[in-house]
């Protein structure tokens, strides 16, 4: 793998998770990691530890300051701040906040952010944007509509990046775990537990994956092998996969 000795890493959402794990990842290797995060406090205490740098903040906004923290330079972005909200039922209450925010945060962050930076990647005709996605871009969540459409969103923005600009230098990894140990699997209340814990990870396990794949010029990190089956069955039988992922609402529903 090429070596990130030296370079200019900022990981977006990093004051906990896979956030945090990504940034202690690149620290170890040697780069300059840029830490944020919306909580002030969990940001310093990350890049503290890692000899980084806290730049706390709404990370649709903090390419510019980053940038400037890291002297000039940045050339891998993780776009890793996620916002999960359930819901989403048709038949119940509209919750626009929610959707709105999933948006912002699952999309819109990432979109802002390659915005900021293709213009110096493509001049010098390099540069890495790690998509921080779920297997829920990939599949599909039960019980959290606002979630699972946003990261659909999120994984077709890295889709497309990589294909317009992989010729003119950007390298581009969407990276999809299904259960990680974090705050956000502890807040995903019973449909997670239904889906998600069976075969959670650690988050330091999808940094292992990342930099597996990064040495491999992979696109599509899966940190989760299995994942690829069932992604597989997805695009294979469509309504198989449907009435499959039905069973399993309908197992929830019953449950709750």
């Amino acid at each position: 793998m090429e070596s990130v000795e030296g370079a200019g890493v900022v990981v977006t959402g990093a004051g906990g998770g896979i956030g945090a794990a990504l940034a202690r990842r690149f620290a170890a290797e040697g780069a300059r990691v840029v830490v944020n995060d919306r909580d002030a406090d969990r940001a310093e205490a990350v890049a503290r530890e890692i000899g980084g740098i806290a730049v706390p903040g709404d990370a649709s906004g903090i390419v510019a300051e980053a940038r400037a923290a890291l002297g000039g330079t940045v050339d891998v972005y993780c776009a890793n701040a996620g916002a999960a909200f359930g819901g989403g039922d048709a038949g119940g209450p509209l919750d626009e906040r929610a959707w709105s925010l999933s948006w912002e945060v699952n999309v819109m962050a990432h979109v802002r952010a390659a915005h900021a930076l293709l213009p110096a990647w493509l001049e010098r005709g390099s540069g890495r944007f790690v998509a921080t996605v779920s297997a829920a871009g990939l599949l599909t969540m039960i019980g959290a509509a606002p979630y699972s459409v946003t990261k659909h969103g999120a994984y077709a923005f890295a889709e497309w990046l990589s294909l317009t600009y992989r010729h003119r230098g950007l390298k581009v990894h969407a990276v999809c775990p299904q259960g990680v140990r974090t705050d956000m699997l502890a807040a995903s209340g019973s449909a997670g537990d239904l889906v998600l814990r069976p075969a959670v990870i650690e988050p330091e396990q999808v940094a292992d994956a990342l930099f597996r794949g990064i040495e491999e010029d992979r696109f599509l990190i899966l940190p989760h092998p299995e994942v690829a089956e069932y992604y597989r069955a997805r695009a294979g039988d469509p309504d198989r996969w449907l009435a499959g992922m039905n069973r399993l609402q309908q197992q929830w529903e019953a449950a709750r």
